[in-house]
């Protein structure tokens, strides 16, 4: 059994070798396509052990372009000229720009999916069940009768009563004889290009009940009305995920789950399990109050571990990243890391790990961790701690910074999902992959390989990928140059192999003596004969910002 690794690749920018400049439209900047993602881009995504491909902004969603098979939306509430993956405007269908010929990009998608198959990969896509571009509907194949597109699709609104605020039946909110107010920096923005959007009734944005949304709501979305019991929506919302299944989708992550009532999520992962046992579902979850429920209850494989792990590596991370000298807090200190598996209890196989995604700021930025060679220690802990899956983000492997001023996504540390664009990094990736070295800088390649070596030990060494783990942190808190805020030690163990693994989150050099307690032999069920090894400290050498790996 092979650990779960993703990566979450944004087929916009992967292929895309076009030199961008800030604000630059489609026809300027360029696009990825599904066929950059070729033969030589699996064979690369295999030497990482990724065994699943996050296909992100796949659907077709709202854009401000009119070329490569685009068709506009309003400027006023597209953010971004690109516009984001999660303004969708038709579930059916997927983005134009992304296929080599527009006419035929479903035809296009399938033949990824197909390829990503025969590379022994795993295709997971979004599914966004909270909210719809403003204007959805309007791009699916008219007419619409009954509900129906033309290829009888059900269209979400279509049949809806927008004379009430709300009503059982309705897919939307609406706001009866007012008019949607948008943000007047949005439509500052769109500048020239303004044509005076009209909504009317307007309808709930994604993330508020309001006729007039702030600059920093999801104004380009609107909100899909849930009950918290069966209605004709969830029959929709099912219809949608069986239509990517039948394109052989193998598994979604869930955007934005704590704004859908529970039980509909209950409802879908069970019906839908029931027919196809295999199909993964990962919940974006942000409550760790709520984690046990979404597991438990509703029935989700795998949830981001965001409010766990992720923020308590953010926190140790960028306490030695920018320390001042000023000592260490409780929710700074590497102690933070054991306190969160405690919590999470039998949880913890089901957690997502990860360093970053497009939602976060990129490790290297510096926002966050500032220098991508100090992110081996943290990577350590994420990647090897338990049995959970894994998740890479494109171009993380080599310390993409983010650092763009790509247009409406500024200079934030985050990959851009709002604009065209192609970091220079990921284009230097790309040419290395298909046409050899002396591409990636050097100090990109050194990372690459470190990556590289680490995630393929994850994805196939036994001990890692289903052994069990023992915490050594607790019983090291007085070991000769262990540090109990700034160093984290546990082991890994799967029959007769057993590993050490201690990463040093300071700034300096470790030379440390770990204990290993008797307690340890009999939690792994250790052989007797190596019980006398507790008796003596394992003499560790772990460099500032690094971890090691000790097989025992």
């Amino acid at each position: 059994m092979r650990k779960p690794i993703i990566y979450q690749m944004l087929p916009r920018l992967w292929g895309n070798q076009n030199i961008p400049v800030k604000n630059g439209d489609l026809k300027t900047n360029g696009t990825g396509k599904f066929q950059n993602i070729d033969t030589v881009t699996f064979d690369y995504l295999k030497s990482l052990g990724v065994s699943h491909v996050w296909y992100t902004g796949i659907i077709r969603h709202a854009t401000q372009s009119h070329c490569d098979g685009c068709i506009p939306s309003s400027s006023e509430w597209v953010k971004g000229d690109a516009g984001s993956p999660y303004a969708i405007t038709n579930y059916f269908d997927v983005n134009p720009y992304l296929a080599s010929c527009p006419d035929k990009r479903m035809e296009e998608f399938e033949d990824l999916v197909r390829r990503t198959h025969e590379a022994g990969l795993k295709v997971i896509i979004d599914f966004v069940p909270n909210h719809v571009a403003r204007d959805y509907g309007q791009f699916s194949p008219q007419p619409i009768i009954d509900g129906k597109d033309a290829e009888g699709h059900s269209v979400l609104g279509a049949e809806d009563d927008s004379s009430v605020t709300w009503k059982e039946e309705n897919d939307f909110f609406y706001y009866p004889n007012e008019y949607l107010r948008l943000p007047d920096s949005a439509i500052r923005k769109a500048g020239h290009k303004a044509q005076g959007y009209v909504e009317f009734p307007a309808k709930a944005s994604g993330n508020t009940y309001t006729s007039a949304p702030t600059e920093n709501d999801w104004y380009d979305t609107i909100k899909i009305n849930y009950c918290e019991y069966h209605t004709s929506t969830w029959d929709k919302m099912a219809e949608i995920i069986e239509f990517w299944i039948s394109k052989g989708v193998d598994g979604f992550r869930c955007d934005m789950v704590e704004l859908v009532p529970a039980e509909f999520f209950k409802w879908i992962v069970e019906k839908v399990k029931k027919a196809h046992p295999q199909i993964v579902f990962i919940a974006e979850v942000y409550q760790k109050t709520m984690y046990s429920k979404y597991i438990h209850h509703v029935g989700f494989d795998y949830l981001y571990d965001k409010s766990g792990l992720y923020d308590a590596l953010r926190a140790i991370v960028m306490k030695n990243a920018y320390d001042s000298g000023v000592p260490v807090e409780q929710w700074q200190s590497t102690r933070l890391i054991s306190w969160n598996w405690q919590q999470l209890g039998d949880l913890q196989p089901r957690m997502l790990n990860f360093l970053e995604n497009h939602d976060e700021q990129r490790f290297a930025s510096s926002f966050f961790g500032a220098d991508p060679k100090t992110a081996m220690a943290p990577l350590a802990v994420s990647l090897l701690f338990n049995t959970a899956p894994f998740m890479l983000y494109f171009g993380q492997e080599i310390g993409e910074s983010g650092m763009d001023e790509e247009g409406m996504s500024g200079k934030d540390g985050r990959t851009t999902i709002f604009d065209w664009w192609s970091p220079a990094s990921l284009r230097r990736l790309y040419s290395e992959i298909h046409h050899g070295k002396e591409h990636l800088l050097p100090e990109e390649r050194e990372m690459l390989e470190k990556y590289r070596n680490l995630l393929q030990y994850a994805a196939e060494d036994s001990a890692l990928s289903m052994g069990s783990t023992y915490d050594l942190c607790y019983c090291n808190f007085s070991s000769d140059g262990f540090n109990k805020d700034k160093h984290f030690a546990f082991l890994r163990d799967y029959e007769d192999e057993t590993l050490l693994i201690v990463s040093n989150f300071s700034s300096t050099d470790a030379q440390i003596d770990i204990m290993i307690p008797e307690h340890a032999f009999k939690w792994l069920e250790l052989p007797e004969s190596d019980k006398l090894n507790h008796l003596h400290p394992v003499k560790v050498k772990v460099k500032a910002k690094d971890a090691v790996i000790i097989p025992l």
